[in-house]
């Protein structure tokens, strides 16, 4: 649950959201085995956010600004949604996420 809310660090500390679930997934991965499968899921859900965030500031001349702010509030609710499932034990997939790591 710590790895998918410590996305929410970013509206603390500029990159914390980022680097944090990271460093929590490498340092606990080899202690809970499960957390191996919600850190790549997360990982993943960073990168697609992250190219997502660029297509969107790419086109702000247009409707590029407009999707910024959904793109925002859907990274919260999913950390959220996975801090939640994983709380109760359940393995959640990220919607919209680009499966970077398998």
């Amino acid at each position: 649950m710590a790895l998918h809310l410590s996305q929410l660090a970013n509206f603390i500390v500029p990159g914390l959201g980022i680097a944090g679930p990271i460093i929590i997934w490498q340092l606990k991965k080899a202690q809970f085995p499960d957390l191996d499968r919600h850190g790549k899921m997360v990982t993943n859900w960073m990168i697609s956010l992250l190219i997502y965030s660029i297509v969107a500031l790419a086109i702000t001349c247009g409707i590029g600004m407009i999707l910024l702010l959904p793109l925002g509030i859907v990274g919260s609710v999913f950390a959220v949604m996975g801090g939640i499932k994983a709380n109760n034990g359940v393995f959640w997939k990220y919607p919209l996420t680009i499966s970077f790591l398998k």
